[in-house]
């Protein structure tokens, strides 16, 4: 899997206090039901990053396959339960 950053994309995500690393690594590593489709051809994805913080990610998939994260931010505590939910069935 190839990402693609350039500095918007990086300092969004930093806003937010993810780490590129942190949000490759859970689009890399995504579970069913993950990802999940979105209008305009964004994808969606909730899971840990490198240091289990819950996160959730969205990207959208360049016309080479490339991986272009739009948007990654910790879970809110409700977005936690339902996460750990869908884990345990």
């Amino acid at each position: 899997m190839i990402f693609r950053w350039n500095d918007w994309n990086i300092e969004h995500i930093g806003q937010h206090g993810v780490a590129p690393e942190d949000a490759e690594h859970v689009v890399a590593r995504a579970r069913q039901p993950f990802p999940l489709w979105r209008p305009d051809d964004k994808w969606l994805v909730w899971g840990p990053g490198r240091g289990g913080q819950l996160l959730q990610v969205v990207f959208v998939l360049d016309p080479d396959d490339t991986v272009f994260i739009i948007h990654a931010r910790a879970l809110t505590d409700r977005e936690k339960q339902r996460y750990r939910r869908r884990k345990k069935r």
